[in-house]
């Protein structure tokens, strides 16, 4: 397992890598939101997903910076590291608030996190990411246990129909609520 968030941050980086300034503003699969957006999404949560793998609550950072590609590079390659430990694994840990959580758990929601967001950056970018199998049966199984509370917590939208023979990333973006055509 610990190598999952490595295999799941490698496209993100990509994707990140390959965004250009006049992307910031482009419209995203998450409603509400633009990359511009997103990206702040992901270098605000980082922190906290980062110190839950070293069991250290740490709250949200604050997040308007004009070094956002440099800022969230280094974010997710602290985060893969700090993963990277077996041990991260292990146990229960904190996001950035009270309540103890199964680590593996928020393992899992780094990898999904990292997937879902991934793509949703490159849909809105023009970019086409590739992620391993293994890796997206592993986040297609974190997101199909977890979809009915994500819709109640407003993190999922409503599932997207797609074909019986989809692929299991469109199904995993399906379950989330985004439609992978």
């Amino acid at each position: 397992m610990p190598d999952l968030i490595a295999r799941a941050a490698a496209p993100l980086l990509e994707i990140v890598h390959n965004i250009k300034p006049a992307d910031l503003a482009a419209p995203t699969p998450c409603p509400d939101w633009d990359v511009r957006a997103l990206v702040n999404h992901l270098l605000h949560w980082g922190p906290s997903l980062e110190g839950a793998a070293r069991k250290e609550e740490v709250p949200p950072a604050e997040n308007t910076r004009a070094d956002w590609a440099e800022a969230l590079a280094a974010q997710v390659s602290r985060t893969v590291d700090a993963w990277a430990e077996p041990s991260a694994w292990e146990g229960t840990t904190r996001m950035g608030g009270p309540t103890d959580l199964l680590a593996a758990l928020v393992g899992g929601m780094v990898a999904t996190e990292f997937v879902v967001h991934g793509w949703d950056l490159a849909r809105a970018t023009g970019q086409q990411p590739t992620w391993d199998d293994d890796l997206i049966a592993f986040v297609h199984d974190e997101v199909a246990k977890t979809a009915a509370q994500g819709r109640e917590m407003g993190v999922y939208g409503t599932e997207v129909p797609v074909p019986a023979d989809a692929s299991l990333l469109d199904r995993t973006l399906a379950l989330t609520g985004r439609d992978p055509r």
